[in-house]
């Protein structure tokens, strides 16, 4: 992976789900972690796409899963895809109760139609 300080291990997660979306009252498919500071944000297949803008706006450019049962890692930088990477501070996931896309309770009825139109 990229610079030595593109993952600390001793970060937990800002949250249990995207920092934007949540403060916004939006949703999102996948949730990604930026292994260099906790952000946890939306995968690209999200309308908002905060994990990606989390990279551009700080240059962070490590990311892995926030989704049980997945640790793989990507880098921005170099467009490489890691199927492990060093352990991160617990959690390692967003709760298993909450559902995927997600939350249950901000998903629009038509959130199919909204991805397959491209947001």
């Amino acid at each position: 992976m990229t610079a030595e300080n593109a993952i600390d291990p001793t970060v937990p997660p800002s949250g249990t789900g995207c920092v934007e979306c949540d403060a916004a009252g939006g949703w999102w498919v996948h949730l990604r972690r930026c292994a260099a500071c906790g952000h946890i944000g939306c995968c690209d297949d999200s309308p908002a796409k905060h994990a990606t803008a989390h990279n551009k706006s700080t240059g962070h450019p490590v990311i892995t899963s926030f989704e049980p049962g997945e640790e793989w890692f990507w880098d921005y930088d170099t467009s490489e895809f890691y199927e492990t990477g060093p352990q991160l501070a617990p959690p390692t996931h967003h709760p298993l109760d909450q559902s995927v896309p997600g939350p249950a309770d901000r998903l629009p009825r038509n959130w199919q139609e909204q991805l397959s139109a491209g947001g």
